[in-house]
């Protein structure tokens, strides 16, 4: 994973922490394969996809759109 990535990746961690719903984030439900899942955006390109359970979140896959979206 390239540093740029990783660094955007915890700053949007940091806003998810703080207010999990900014638009900038994106955060939104999937379908499909990812049913039950959400993603936010972490680039313009990059996704982060999690799961919550209760008051815990599972963040399981991070990757491009066409990486994660086959």
């Amino acid at each position: 994973m390239q540093v740029e990535v990783k660094e955007k990746f915890e700053a949007k961690l940091r806003l998810f922490r703080e207010d999990r719903y900014s638009p900038t984030l994106n955060n939104h439900s999937l379908a499909g394969e990812y049913a039950g899942y959400r993603s936010i955006n972490v680039t313009g390109d990059w996704r982060a996809i999690f799961m919550e359970v209760g008051e815990t979140v599972y963040f399981v896959a991070l990757g491009t759109h066409s990486q994660l979206y086959k």
